[in-house]
């Protein structure tokens, strides 16, 4: 009987090459599927293709976890699912795949992948440096299993019978809570340096540790990850700092070389002063208790933190060449801007955003008279507002400037009104500090010749 669900479910005469797990031996219920991955493998299976769960689905799911999307992997081809299914559409150019949307919920639907010496088609290339450039060759089960990227997430679980097909061993690694990669873990990293972001958030994510030889090559390979294409880099780091696990992730791409790769004028920063670290630190660990508090968040605010300490920097070099002050703010926020976008591609209504924040940390301390007002009814306060507290969180002293911004907040209007005529005052008291005006002598020598 098992021996006839394997050949069934497989299609392969060989049992001996998977595992086969049977439903008796994990708690993963059909039930606990959504209903639109069982009709996208119900219709794939109807229709005489093999169809399957794969990936993070089965493997959260074995880990008592809810997954936040299901991936269906098949034999059919993307045309052949693309014909099954008008609420859908391929998308990649390198990797092919399929879109099937129910609503908001969309199902990713894979071909069975094989190993590219196999392509007889040109249907898969590789960059002089190992980087996979396309990948579009198929195969069967087996081959695709192998094709993925660690063996947690190369578990294929039939919602029919049950099963839960194994052939690298990701079953046991998750029982140990080991992270392994398929195969030899540099030409791995090589053909996707993307494959190290991802071993990294997994690990932090799942609380797994990284098997040795997974992990021995991450720092001599960090590097290559400036190959990847800087708009794929921006949706990776998405998943890198709005996982809820960023305070781990960022140490470890510390650790690894990583964040120097991806942010290397952020990483000198930290290098020369051990404040930013702390700074950086607080920040990710902020954000993680947002997100796991179901508190909003913004990529914008994470990248602001990452480049506020570089634009400062920056900033003061400008001013020593005798650039204004407000000048020398906007020629910082263009220059390390551009820079950063060279590696991740912001977009630009994040970067405006993140110039927003920036502004306003000048216009924090001015609070006298009506510009307190102003700057509380900025659309960005809240942000910047944050943005000073975790400055002062980190070591920054500005003389109670966010105590002052807190009881503002919480203060009736005629108390804020005050709060700001004291500030007001305060100014007008202070001793005149500026020089006093030189006469022009060049206009007066013209004036009297």
């Amino acid at each position: 009987m098992l021996k006839r669900l394997i050949n069934l479910f497989t299609g392969s005469n060989d049992s001996s090459k998977s595992s086969v797990i049977p439903a008796s031996q994990h708690h993963i219920s059909s039930k606990q599927i959504s209903q639109a991955a069982h009709k996208v493998i119900h219709r794939l299976m109807d229709s005489n293709y093999q169809a399957f769960l794969v990936g993070g689905g089965v493997r959260d799911l074995l880990l008592e976890g809810s997954p936040k999307d299901f991936d269906v992997a098949t034999n059919a081809t993307p045309e052949q699912v693309r014909k099954l299914f008008r609420n859908s559409r391929i998308v990649g150019r390198r990797f092919r795949i399929v879109h099937v949307r129910f609503g908001r919920e969309i199902i990713e639907v894979t071909t069975f992948r094989n190993d590219h010496s196999d392509d007889k088609d040109n249907n898969a290339s590789k960059s002089e440096d190992g980087m996979l450039l396309r990948d579009n060759v198929f195969g069967d089960i087996e081959t695709d299993a192998k094709r993925r990227d660690f063996t947690v997430n190369a578990l294929y679980y039939n919602p029919h019978s049950g099963d839960i097909f194994d052939y690298t061993g990701g079953f046991e690694d998750i029982h140990h809570k080991t992270l392994r990669i398929i195969g030899d873990p540099v030409t791995r990293f090589k053909e996707d340096p993307v494959r190290m972001l991802r071993a990294v958030r997994f690990s932090s994510k799942l609380n797994f540790d990284i098997e040795p030889k997974t992990s021995a090559p991450i720092s001599e390979q960090a590097p290559s990850i400036s190959q990847v294409s800087s708009a794929r880099l921006w949706d990776e780091s998405l998943k890198l700092f709005m996982s809820g696990y960023s305070a781990s992730i960022y140490q470890q791409l510390i650790d690894f070389g990583l964040f120097k790769t991806l942010f290397p004028g952020s990483f000198e920063q930290i290098q020369n002063n051990p404040q930013v670290h702390t700074f950086f630190e607080n920040a990710m660990r902020n954000t993680d208790r947002r997100i796991q508090s179901g508190k909003r968040v913004t990529p914008a605010f994470i990248y602001a933190v990452l480049l506020w300490p570089e634009i400062q920097d920056r900033q003061k070099q400008l001013i020593a060449d005798r650039v204004p002050p407000l000048e020398a703010s906007h020629q910082a926020y263009q220059q390390v801007l551009s820079r950063q976008i060279q590696l991740i591609s912001i977009p630009k209504r994040f970067s405006t955003t993140m110039r927003e924040i920036w502004d306003l940390q000048a216009r924090l301390p001015k609070r006298a008279g009506q510009r307190a007002f102003r700057t509380l009814e900025h659309a960005k306060f809240r942000a910047a507002y944050d943005f000073l507290l975790l400055r002062e969180q980190s070591g920054e002293d500005h003389h109670g400037l966010g105590q002052w911004w807190t009881d503002f907040q919480n203060a009736d209007p005629v108390a804020r009104e005050k709060m700001a005529n004291a500030q007001h005052r305060q100014g007008r008291n202070r001793p005149n500090k500026r020089r006093p005006r030189r006469k022009n002598t060049s206009i007066q020598t013209q004036e009297n010749s």
